[in-house]
């Protein structure tokens, strides 16, 4: 069995948290390591969103991804910092994030970079398309929430089940990547091309 300084180191590597803190939650949490390791990614993930809203993010890299000659991915993912782009959670968050757009093939990298009018198009389809199924009109904007969280699944980046892990959507991904590297991460752009496809 992992003796608690194995733990708490093992604690740090995964979070990015400092010594003490991941001591102290270790033994809040009785030895528990999963549980220990669940509050210390939750609080990272809320510094990183309060860092993230106040800096911006201009380095990075730009991640490609190629399968079987078939697919090819060209995604650029910043974050803060040079140092910070050379380290591993950050490329292996970049390349997992390449793997996605291959497989699922997203056309924008959030709901907030579908333009206005195609939103408001898709939400009135959606609206007339449960009225005309005879809803009540007081249920049909839960209806149509509910049908534009599933199109903004399918349809955005940042809001799709990660591929090699459907409990984790690619934006929690990202953020997992920001609490863990303490800077900003962000999808900026992607293309994506498939032989054959215009």
């Amino acid at each position: 069995m992992a003796t608690q300084a194995e733990l708490v180191k093992k604690l740090r590597e995964e979070t990015g948290a400092g010594i003490l803190d991941a001591k102290k939650t270790l033994e809040e949490m009785g030895g528990d390591y999963d549980k220990a390791l669940s509050i210390l990614k939750a609080k990272g993930i809320a510094k990183a969103e309060k860092k993230s809203a106040e800096r911006t993010a201009n380095d990075g890299v730009i991640e490609t991804y190629v399968h079987n000659g078939k697919v090819g991915v060209m995604v650029e993912i910043n974050c803060e910092t040079d140092f910070v782009a050379r380290t591993p959670q950050f490329k292996e968050a970049a390349h997992a994030v390449a793997l996605q757009i291959a497989a699922m093939n997203p056309k924008y990298v959030s709901p907030e970079s579908i333009p206005a009018d195609e939103l408001a198009a898709m939400k009135k389809t959606f609206e007339d398309a449960t009225r005309a199924e005879g809803k009540p009109e007081n249920i049909i904007e839960k209806i149509v929430t509910g049908k534009l969280d599933k199109y903004f699944a399918e349809t955005c980046l940042y809001s799709q089940p990660f591929i090699k892990d459907d409990k984790q959507t690619i934006q929690e991904l990202v953020k997992a990547a920001s609490a863990q590297t303490g800077e900003k991460i962000q999808v900026r752009r992607f293309v994506r091309y498939a032989l054959g496809e215009e």
